[in-house]
């Protein structure tokens, strides 16, 4: 028998200082039998960076042609598409060639070593954004999840406050592309 994803609930209310974004999202998501709490939340620390009206979780681990998050406009077309951890080039590649401005939101502490690999390999990728969030503060992140969550998100460019009902988090995103 299949291991089924765990839901969880949450509001964000998102301030985001540098475009002037403030919104409320009431999201549910769902926690793939091979995710971590950590990688979850991360996912939700990506949507509040890019947050719009168009964008969108996906099947996420569970369908391999799809990011984790993304934006489509009326016409089907990928507007964004961002992956979360250590993809291999060619999906970035892919990726690039489907969507107007793909972005990867790295937080393994390996991130070095997968950087290093695949940093010359993108170059030549002008709508490719890698972002880099230190394993310490992505740990951090991980111990607000909760099954039912109500988060104060507050953003000035690349750093982000978190506020829940049992502690604070900050994380700053670094940019590696």
């Amino acid at each position: 028998m299949a291991l089924k994803s765990t839901i969880y609930k949450t509001e964000l209310q998102i301030s985001d200082v540098g475009r002037h974004y403030y919104e409320t999202h009431n999201l549910i998501l769902a926690l793939h039998p091979s995710e971590t709490e950590e990688r979850m939340m991360i996912r939700l620390a990506a949507f509040a960076w890019h947050a719009q009206d168009m964008l969108s979780f996906t099947k996420g681990l569970s369908e391999i042609s799809e990011p984790d998050i993304w934006v489509k406009n009326y016409t089907d077309e990928i507007e964004l598409w961002i992956d979360i951890g250590q993809p291999d080039d060619d999906r970035i590649r892919r990726a690039s060639a489907k969507a107007n401005e793909v972005a990867v939101y790295d937080f393994h502490s390996s991130n070095n070593v997968w950087w290093q690999a695949i940093e010359n390999k993108l170059t030549r990728f002008d709508n490719v954004h890698v972002w880099q969030i230190d394993s310490d503060m992505s740990h951090e992140l991980s111990l607000l999840a909760a099954r039912n969550m109500r988060l104060s998100c507050t953003i000035d460019h690349d750093d982000m406050w978190l506020t829940g009902e049992s502690r604070d988090v900050h994380l700053t995103r670094i940019k590696l592309k």
